[in-house]
């Protein structure tokens, strides 16, 4: 089989395509003829390396992805050879990620896609869309679950619509009967978080953020998905209610941010992180089988007309698709593996 490998860290040059044995799923794993690998920051992130060396000798990247299982190893119950899947944490604590023909997953990151919905589409899930349900799901008061309903009456406020993580957010929390605010720094931007399904966005580059916010919710938003604290916390603060949640995930901006102290605890916000990789197997769960539920809906399109342009590349140009990443391609850029 073809996959693609690095054995040390650094810039996208380190990808190499090889030809490999694909391995046997053993206890409690699948083996998943991959369509479609999607790439996220974390993937470059993890190829780039922070000084430290690789875990294994030799790594696969790319956590995301979508296929059908072609081998099912002992102590597997409700997944079957045949069944397509979306995946995800591929590659979380292993050697291999989706960025190959075959590659083997604990059964509980294979999520069955349910009739209909397109690899592109489960490819593009994994970490955005589990961080994005994380984030709506950190409320004091709930809920803890997503559902058509779930957040009627509540006002969701994403900073940056146009990326993955937004995207999703915008998605959910609209599903779930949420009104939805959205920044965004253009007009195609903001065009993009409408199409996803945001009531109403604020361009922070041309207009007082917090103020227009308001204007929209003069009692302030209940759950805000933040991408970049160290940029948005004071307007985080200002526009908040009482008992509001800041769900943040990313350093977009910065790695360290300052709060207003008084006004952040007289209004009881919550600032809670927000990291898959340590967030435990019952949030995990919840998220897939939510999504899973929006995904039966057809809240979760992909594509320009559901605002998340989608950027190809095919398997032996990974390292393209590593870079586009890195430099901040707008929307999605996946990897079609297989037809």
């Amino acid at each position: 089989m073809r996959a693609i490998v690095y054995t040390t860290t650094g810039a996208p040059d380190v990808l190499d395509l090889v030809d490999r044995e694909p391995a046997e799923p053993g206890a409690g794993e699948v083996r998943v003829r991959v369509t479609v690998s999607g790439v996220n920051p974390t993937d470059w992130k993890s190829r780039a390396g922070s000084g430290q060396p690789l875990a294994f000798d030799e790594v696969v990247p790319n956590q995301d992805g979508a296929g059908v299982i072609d081998a099912v190893g002992p102590d597997v119950e409700g997944l079957a050879v045949g069944d397509r899947v979306w995946l995800f944490m591929a590659a979380h604590q292993r050697p291999t990620g989706t960025a190959q023909e075959l590659t083997v997953v604990p059964a509980s990151r294979a999520v069955r896609l349910p009739e209909g919905v397109d690899d592109a589409i489960g490819a593009s899930l994994g970490v955005p869309a589990m961080t994005a349900h994380r984030a709506l799901t950190v409320h004091e008061h709930g809920p803890s679950r997503l559902a058509p309903g779930a957040l009627t009456g509540r006002t969701v406020l994403v900073q940056g619509g146009a990326g993955a993580v937004g995207h999703a957010a915008i998605q959910l929390a609209a599903w779930a009967g949420a009104t939805v605010i959205t920044t965004i720094s253009s007009p195609e931007k903001a065009a993009l978080a409408t199409a996803a399904g945001a009531q109403h966005t604020v361009n922070y580059r041309e207009e007082d953020a917090a103020a227009r916010i308001l204007e929209i919710a003069p009692d302030g938003v209940d759950l805000i998905v933040e991408v970049s604290p160290s940029a948005n916390a004071e307007l985080d603060v200002r526009v908040a209610a009482n008992h509001a949640s800041v769900g943040y995930y990313a350093n977009d901006g910065g790695d360290a941010f300052s709060l207003p102290i008084v006004a952040s605890f007289a209004k009881n916000i919550r600032w809670q992180g927000l990291l898959l990789y340590t967030v435990g197997a019952d949030a995990l769960r919840a998220a897939a089988e939510d999504l899973t539920a929006a995904l039966r809906d057809g809240a979760l399109p992909v594509g320009e007309e559901a605002g998340l342009p989608l950027t190809w590349f095919p398997l032996e140009r990974t390292a393209e698709a590593h870079a586009a990443v890195e430099a901040g391609a707008v929307g999605k850029v996946l990897i079609r593996v297989a037809d």
